[in-house]
């Protein structure tokens, strides 16, 4: 369903209400890491609740982060990051597309509140991610745990290709599966 076709269902005004993407402010990370927090509660997003979440919001490698408000509130977020460390996703890609890992952009930390879910916003915000990352010259790669279905459905319904499942230990004594993917040519 489309997010136009599910909002005028409820509506009562006969207004289409629409999502608005931007890019995230300063001010916005307070209300960012409480939408965080709600993920978390609901679907144990981030697997491990950070230390200072509105850091772990805004990585060092990041280029830039985007927000989703629906009626007047943040709705979901989306971030594009240079390739970090802790990243797989871009290792795997640049050997089998023949060059180095700077070649990719990694999206992360995506998140649609609960309440929001549906309606197309967590497409939106891929979209654009993926934009931007084409606008840089570079190609869009994620990793995402391999336990996370509704996030796996979602990419691969937008036309994302898996590249391989890797295994990472995150914390001493405790290994993730995690699939890696990049988006289509």
């Amino acid at each position: 369903m489309c997010f136009h076709a599910a909002v005028e269902n409820e509506s009562a005004s006969g207004t289409t209400p629409s999502p608005r993407l931007r890019h995230r402010a300063d001010g916005d990370l307070d209300a960012c890491v409480r939408l965080l927090a709600e993920v978390h509660e609901r679907d144990g997003y981030p697997v491990y609740w950070p230390d200072r979440p509105g850091t772990w919001l805004s990585p060092p490698a990041q280029f830039s982060a985007w927000v989703a408000e629906w009626d007047g509130r943040i709705v979901g977020h989306v971030g594009l990051a240079r390739s970090g460390a802790d990243d797989a996703a871009p290792g795997v890609w640049s050997a089998r597309a023949g060059v180095g890992s700077e070649a990719a952009a990694v999206v992360n930390r995506l998140f649609v509140a609960p309440s929001a879910r549906g309606h197309g916003i967590g497409a939106l915000l891929m979209a654009r991610a993926v934009t931007a990352a084409r606008d840089r010259g570079l190609h869009p790669v994620l990793d995402v745990l391999a336990s996370g279905t509704a996030a796996t459905a979602l990419y691969e319904r937008l036309g994302w290709h898996l590249l391989a499942t890797v295994e990472r230990q995150w914390r001493p004594g405790h290994k993730v599966a995690l699939r890696c993917y990049a988006a289509a040519p």
